[in-house]
């Protein structure tokens, strides 16, 4: 394969690339949302040559021990499957997540967060770094290929856009249980062209305290939900607080590098409906980092213990207990090890292109990659664009990124499949 002449088709399709992402972005795949962007992708993978499938998430999902639990209905929703090259030799999947997280705070960015606006080398728009600009970076790099050789595919390469990656997982579990897997797998996520090769557990929880609901004006002999939830917003932070702290003392290898791996994140509060009445319960929706030893079950049984024992002194709450649902994530934590031939194959494909070695670490979240670990028994990692404020205002992802992952991509793909040996 003429290096050369595959970089020059990346840089000459990077407009190409950056058109399609701007049309990714511009479809709100927000939760239940994600058939626009979907279309989109279906679109643009049939254009390079892939059969494409359109693949319904089971209703009964939620029964699979690995899967997380769903806060829609699967109707009308589905993984788009792409795929293309014979079914002998090796065999490698793309993955790339089409779902995106609210933008609530949309009056904040200096932009609409979906219309993708370019400035400064940047593109910005919700979804942009997370991660649809991985998505066009892998679309870009295999069709530099095509352009320059016709049988660099020796085997089969499937290309999967999945929904619900950030609350269950449920898509790319329901495209591996139906049989879309290879020898290994590269997931595209925004990892600042580093080696990301594993992630904490995850589990989300709702936790409901209840009060007692009256007329403001004698909130002094009610019970506000919202006041009485302190001992259990102080439970959490204690019990992040010694997870971190066993962390330090006896750290997962994987882990060890980070100094705090393990966040309890509290990122939704519900309560009351009108100022002037105390409102009967109020309900936090929190996420739970966890180590990778525990089960999400135990992890549950651990947050509910640790509020138990803290609120089993206060008069109100020793009556009425809060109670603690798992809602969304049941991640099992997951890492491919550092020196994994799928990994020491990316940092050789990033140092060819790239001229320096990448960074390979974990963090203390969690991908997709985590089922084809833990569930299909399959080598995967994560490499991708460099992305900044992802989950947050003015999400972006630097243009150049894409192209310098594109880069990476035509030199790992042409020598997995032996086009470069």
């Amino acid at each position: 394969m003429d290096r050369d002449a595959v970089d020059r088709a990346v840089a000459d399709g990077a407009e190409w690339a950056f058109d399609l992402l701007e049309r990714l972005v511009a479809q709100p795949s927000t939760l239940g949302r994600e058939a626009g962007a979907q279309e989109v992708f279906a679109a643009a993978v049939a254009d390079l040559g892939f059969d494409v499938i359109r693949l319904p998430i089971p209703d009964d999902i939620a029964t699979d021990p690995a899967a997380g639990l769903p806060r829609l209905s699967y109707d009308g929703r589905y993984d788009v499957i792409g795929e293309r090259g014979p079914r002998t030799g090796p065999s490698l999947l793309l993955n790339g997540h089409m779902d995106v997280v609210p933008a609530e705070d949309a009056d904040r960015w200096r932009d609409p967060p979906f219309t993708p606006v370019r400035r400064e080398g940047r593109l910005y728009g919700r979804g942009t770094g997370d991660m649809k600009g991985g998505i066009a970076a892998g679309l870009l790099a295999l069709r530099a290929l095509d352009s320059v050789s016709t049988d660099w595919l020796s085997g089969r390469l499937t290309f999967v856009s999945v929904i619900e990656e950030e609350c269950t997982g449920n898509g790319t579990l329901a495209a591996g249980r139906a049989g879309h897997t290879a020898d290994a797998a590269v997931l595209l996520e925004p990892t600042d062209l580093g080696i990301l090769l594993g992630g904490v557990g995850i589990v989300w929880l709702d936790i409901e305290v209840t009060g007692r609901a009256a007329h403001a004006h004698v909130a002094s002999t009610a019970v506000n939900p919202i006041l009485a939830a302190r001992p259990v917003l102080d439970a959490l932070r204690e019990f992040e607080r010694d997870l971190n702290d066993e962390h330090r003392r006896d750290p997962d290898p994987a882990f060890a590098a980070l100094d705090h791996p393990y966040t309890v994140n509290i990122g939704t509060l519900h309560a009351g409906d009108w100022p002037s009445s105390v409102p009967a319960v109020a309900r936090l929706g929190v996420r739970v980092g966890h180590p990778r030893s525990w089960t999400a079950d135990e992890a549950i049984a651990r947050v509910g213990a640790a509020i138990a024992k803290a609120t089993m002194d206060d008069p109100w709450l020793a009556a009425h207990p809060p109670v603690v649902r798992p809602s969304g994530f049941r991640a099992e934590g997951h890492a491919l090890m550092v020196d994994a031939p799928l990994a020491d194959a990316m940092a050789r494909a990033h140092r060819d292109a790239h001229g320096a070695e990448p960074d390979r670490f974990t963090l203390g979240s969690t991908t997709d990659a985590r089922y084809y670990l833990n569930q299909f028994g399959m080598p995967a990692l994560s490499y991708g664009p460099r992305a900044h404020d992802i989950h947050g205002t003015d999400e972006c992802v630097e243009l150049a990124s894409v192209t310098a992952v594109a880069r990476t991509l035509t030199r790992f793909l042409s020598v997995y499949f032996g086009a470069s040996r």
